[in-house]
């Protein structure tokens, strides 16, 4: 019997070894580190592609899966690893155009799993957060992309800052409102980013980057404690409604038609442990593709004086104002006086669906002939299917006018043919030495490192929204630096000279004004990013306020470095930022009145005169009301300053 036992011993212990060796086999795992050990990216291997993100240990993202439909292939189940390779880099980087910083450092270690059935999985992770992508080797000839899943499967019923869609056609001009992630239905769509607060604070925001000849990324509600993606189909059938809302009727049933060999969209989660990382984290541009320009030394960055927002409210004047010659020639002379380097000609200044087709009372000729007599560049609005149908003709006039650049507009699309319309334009763009300005889209704010040119973008619920809302209010306004401006360069259109209390507060579609005080106005060109900042004001409104125009005239739109100081997601941002020897500051609240203590020990070593704008005595009532100040100030100066409510401190400190 003992003989008995210790032969089904065997066969038992056999049995489990050789279970163990299947599971083994079945089942593997690997892992990366950011370089410095914070971000660890877990993945396994089984009967899909899964992976969890940690932050110092402890899980973000558990249980998150990958994969795409292409051709006759299913890249991501019963996956098989044929190799694993590890790379990094540690390199400065310096932008051609200086959104944030004038070098950006670029650490990040990468995993690349090359797997079975001709695809690879690369996976990074960086200090300020983790990505991955797909790339493919399935041959040079056009392959359909029928799908791709991604599935973000969050540790926990976190709250989500989710910015909810109606539909995919959109301007992508929502508010980023927070949820409990298992209280958005299944199903319900938003644009990017989606920023999820997990326990202790921790912020990590759901974007993409490097997107190519293919559909942008827009995630879906699950009901759950995960969001997913979608991607808008490509389209088969277009219908054109007035000159400006060219919409899909017909669609295929796949995503994307591309090469069978190439790299796909980044999926990316910039991780921050405090709020106002999220504000300066650099991670969508440095995953974006490297510039596609070898000359570069003609792009200026500069700010704007606007014509749309104020409806050409210019007064004091021997002309009736509006769109016509001498009312630009007006703002070019308005321009001139406060070193702007742009003036825009908005909607107006063609006939509508002809681009070539000037109204009866502009002369572009002499706008521009003057405007290079004065200094100052011109940009043009158009709309983006009257400018695509014309293209090449339209850009060769601008060139022969000597416009420095166009505002594209209405795209409310981002399926790969919008996507792709986007690389064309700025290339030909680029190829004319003209800028470029995208509104109507989000998806371009991720392209600006790969098209230096694409100077700005849009995408975000802006101050044109109070011509008819009172959705552009201050909870909005301190969303947006953790939200919106995560992907890139965001153009808001601050600068309003006419502004409110909420209780006070109307919009005037002729003459509209903002909600908070003049100094948030102010405090917005040191905390927004936009590398062609306006000026969305009356050149005659702006007139009459020398002391802010003493700041928006000097205040940069570009900046060397910045330091996020404080703040709280939706209630309230301090930002420091530099310009070669000179420092601003920006800080802005929601509704609620603030005392806030700024520590400027980011100074270097010496005394700095800081000239300072905060909110008057009766702003809380009088929302214009503010006062200038001037100090001498150190690195060990701690300057206490109150917000009123809606309100903000700005500030200029230099040698």
């Amino acid at each position: 019997m003992n003989g008995v036992r210790d032969a089904v011993r065997i066969v038992l212990v056999l049995a489990c070894v050789l279970f163990q060796a299947i599971a083994a086999s079945a089942q593997s795992g690997y892992a990366v580190k950011s370089p410095d050990n914070r971000i660890e990216i877990q993945i396994r291997i089984a009967k899909d592609i899964a992976y969890d993100v940690l932050l110092n240990g402890k899980p973000l993202l558990k249980d998150a899966t990958l994969g795409m439909k292409i051709a006759d292939k299913a890249l991501g189940e019963n996956p098989v690893v044929k190799s694993a390779k590890k790379d990094s880099a540690d390199r400065v980087l310096e932008p051609v155009v200086r959104q944030k910083f004038a070098k950006i450092r670029e650490r990040y270690n990468e995993l690349r799993l090359e797997m079975e059935g001709g695809y690879t999985v690369v996976f990074r992770a960086y200090p300020e957060g983790a990505a991955y992508r797909i790339e493919t080797t399935l041959g040079g000839s056009d392959v359909k992309v029928y799908s791709e899943s991604a599935a973000f499967r969050f540790a926990g019923d976190y709250t989500v800052f989710y910015p909810a869609e109606e539909s995919m056609f959109s301007h992508n001009e929502r508010k980023y409102l927070p949820h409990a992630l298992k209280e958005i239905p299944a199903g319900t769509l938003a644009t990017l980013p989606a920023v999820v607060v997990a326990d202790n604070g921790v912020k990590i925001a759901v974007a993409e980057s490097g997107v190519e000849d293919y559909p942008g990324l827009w995630l879906r509600g699950t009901g759950d404690n995960a969001l997913t993606a979608t991607f808008e189909h490509y389209p088969l059938k277009e219908q054109l409604e007035k000159d400006r809302d060219f919409k899909v009727v017909e669609a295929a049933d796949y995503i994307a038609k591309t090469k069978g060999t190439r790299t796909f969209p980044w999926r990316v989660l910039g991780i921050a442990e405090r709020d106002d990382e999220l504000v300066t984290n650099p991670i969508i541009w440095l995953l974006e593709k490297p510039s596609m320009l070898e000359d570069t030394s003609w792009i200026k960055p500069g700010k704007v004086a606007w014509d749309w927002w104020n409806f050409n409210n210019i007064f004091g004047v021997d002309f009736p104002a509006g769109v016509n010659t001498q009312t630009y020639k007006y703002y070019i002379d308005f321009a001139a006086k406060y070193h702007l380097e742009y003036i825009i000609l908005d909607e107006g200044w063609y006939e509508l669906g002809n681009v070539l087709k000037l109204s009866p009372d502009i002369n572009m000729e002499e706008i521009t002939a003057y405007a290079k007599q004065k200094n100052v560049g011109v940009i043009l609005w158009v709309v983006w299917k009257t400018l695509d149908d014309q293209l090449i003709p339209a850009l060769d006039q601008f060139q022969k006018w000597g416009v420095k650049g166009i505002k594209v507009d209405f795209m409310q699309r981002n399926d790969q043919l919008l996507m792709n319309y986007y690389y064309k334009v700025s290339s030909e763009c680029a190829k004319r030495k003209m800028l470029v300005d995208f509104h109507g889209a989000q998806r371009p704010a991720s392209l600006t490192r790969t098209w230096p040119n694409l100077i700005s973008t849009e995408g975000v619920r802006g101050m044109e929204w109070s011509k008819w809302s009172a959705e552009t209010d201050p909870t909005h306004d301190v969303t947006l630096p953790y939200t919106r401006m995560f992907l890139g360069p965001m153009d808001y259109t601050p600068g309003a000279m006419l502004n409110a209390q909420k209780d006070s507060f109307h919009p005037v579609f002729k003459r509209p004004m903002s909600q908070g005080t003049r100094v948030h106005q102010l405090a917005m060109y040191v905390v927004f990013e936009s590398p062609l900042q306006m000026l969305s004001d009356s050149p005659s409104n702006y007139e009459r306020e020398p002391e802010a125009m003493e700041f928006l005239s000097a205040v940069p739109s570009t900046w060397d470095d910045s330091r996020p100081l404080d703040g709280k997601i939706a209630r309230y941002v301090v930002v420091a930022r530099r310009k070669g020897n000179d420092w601003y500051v920006g800080a802005m609240t929601d509704w609620s009145p603030r005392d806030l203590e700024i520590d400027l020990s980011f100074l270097p070593d010496g005394n700095y005169t800081v000239t300072a704008y905060q909110d008057g005595a009766n702003a809380d009532r009088v929302a214009s009301d503010f006062k200038k100040t001037t100090f001498t100030a150190s690195k060990s100066s701690k300057v206490k300053v109150h917000l009123a409510p809606g309100g903000g401190w700005a500030a200029r400190i230099h040698p």
